[in-house]
């Protein structure tokens, strides 16, 4: 005969506590897992000291040298930045960047900030996306061609005599007296290839704006318009408001790219005619490959180098007071 067991209730298991919210979810196990971290960071640090960091410190140690390239470098001290200061080329080239940074910087972030409102603001709305984003793509265009293909196009249209594309247009029209060279000519030179770097550059700012833009709530155009506010008045008091963050990083890349330019003169012009088109970086380049004289050259390089870096100090530095100011308003 079975013998009956008498049931046992199983005993309840503790409820765990509830976590605060300062403790962590995975257990901690000691600094033992904190060393993996850079072990994730360590082949990005090896790059930037092999690419980066290294080749850096080797440019300013030459900038104190005189070297050919060829036997050991001599050290001179400071006698290549007294040469630079008294450089009236070098001069020249800095005035020139000056007008890079109107035609890379002023022109394309003013021209793209409109383009954008214009694209987003009324052709999106009137004739949907597709159109705003097909003419985004438009403008883009030119960033996406190869510098050299970009420079035997332009060189073709603005070659001098009847051999231009410009030029034949010209005497198309009965405006033959005004063919010019364009590319060869001192006085025309400079204002050449600002033209061409405001084409190549607008895309950019466009397409970063109206990626800005996104985020903008349309209830606010909205209610801007039936408050009577007129288009510009939206785009000054919505628009530029909403992506001042965008404006500045569009503003300090497209100025650390006109610095830095260097693709666009070496294939138009080589800096010619004279010094008339001559940037920091062109001239860099002839001193290290055409003159060899690696030391001055390292020293140009030496010199836009610290300016790059004071440029982009002051844009953080008026980013971070105007982000101030617009919570200190708040």
């Amino acid at each position: 005969m079975a013998t009956s067991v008498p049931f046992v209730r199983p005993a309840k298991r503790p409820a765990k506590a509830a976590l605060t919210p300062d403790e962590p979810l995975i257990p901690s196990r000691g600094g033992r897992g904190r060393g993996a971290y850079w072990l994730y960071l360590l082949p990005g640090f090896v790059l930037l000291t092999v690419i980066v960091l290294i080749p850096l410190g080797w440019n300013v140690y030459l900038s104190f040298t005189e070297w050919r390239g060829i036997k050991p470098p001599e050290f001179i001290g400071l006698d290549n930045w007294i040469e630079l200061f008294g450089d009236a080329a070098f001069w020249a080239s800095f005035r020139n960047s000056i007008a890079m940074i109107i035609a890379m910087v002023i022109v394309p972030t003013l021209l793209g900030l409109l383009l954008a409102a214009l694209l987003f603001d009324l052709i999106g709305r009137k004739f949907g996306g597709r159109l705003a984003s097909f003419l985004r793509a438009t403008y883009y265009l030119p960033q996406i061609l190869p510098v050299a293909v970009a420079g035997i196009v332009i060189g073709w249209i603005l070659r001098p005599g009847d051999d231009g594309a410009l030029n034949q247009i010209l005497e198309s029209i009965g405006l033959g007296a005004l063919a010019h060279n364009w590319l060869g000519s001192p006085d025309t030179a400079l204002a050449s290839i600002m033209m061409v770097m405001v084409w190549v550059q607008i895309g950019y700012p466009i397409v970063i704006f109206m990626a800005a833009l996104q985020r903008v709530d349309p209830e606010l155009y909205e209610a801007a318009e039936l408050d009577g506010a007129n288009w510009l008045q939206r785009f000054r008091s919505i628009t530029v408001s909403i992506i001042r963050p965008e404006i500045y990083v569009v503003a300090l890349t497209c100025t650390i790219a006109a610095l830095k330019v260097f693709g666009p003169i070496y294939v138009l012009t080589g800096g010619g005619p004279g010094t008339s088109t001559l940037v920091p970086a062109y001239y860099a380049y002839s001193e290290f490959f055409q003159s060899q004289q690696v030391g001055y050259g390292a020293t140009i390089a030496t010199a836009l180098t610290v300016i790059i870096a004071i440029v982009a100090i002051a844009f953080i530095r008026a980013q971070l007071r105007g982000e101030e100011k617009e919570r200190a308003g708040l």
